[in-house]
């Protein structure tokens, strides 16, 4: 199995269930899929839609993206205070402080405007995230530091 990837979300985990859903499909079991939640009801919804264990709450996310190679999930998580302030600045803090590589999907609830972001639907954002972790598992993305 190879390096696990992390799928973060909060509030009803319905885009860290999709994201789990379809790395599954598209990997298998050939890669371990752990669910950080900023609550429970998040992590629960990512372990039923397949993710192999997971976590809740502001001390596993910090604890748990140190050791993380690839973090995958909403922009969101990077800003304090996201998701209607169920990521904490402590949480923020860490997954941006993380060495892994974050393929983050650009969907926006807060108040934030990314200029020369398209609006695309959600399962196209879901396809090239699968494609960026596939380039990334097979060693062809590179660190840009």
């Amino acid at each position: 199995m190879s390096n696990p990837i992390y799928v973060i979300d909060g509030q009803g985990g319905g885009i860290g269930a999709t994201l789990i859903k379809y790395l599954r499909e598209a990997y298998g079991d050939s890669v371990e899929l752990i669910a950080l939640g900023t609550n429970a009801i998040a992590t629960a919804q990512m372990i039923k839609a397949g993710a192999n264990r997971g976590a809740s709450g502001e001390n596993a996310v910090c604890r748990t993206v140190k050791r993380a190679e690839c973090i995958v999930g909403p922009v969101s998580i990077t800003w304090a205070n996201a998701m209607m302030g169920e990521v904490t600045p402590k949480m923020a803090a860490a997954i941006t402080s993380s060495s892994a590589l974050k393929v983050l999907l650009p969907l926006f609830r807060e108040k934030i405007e990314i200029v020369g972001m398209g609006r695309e639907p959600l399962m196209q954002l879901v396809h090239d995230l699968i494609e960026h972790t596939k380039a990334f598992a097979q060693g062809e993305l590179q660190e840009t530091n």
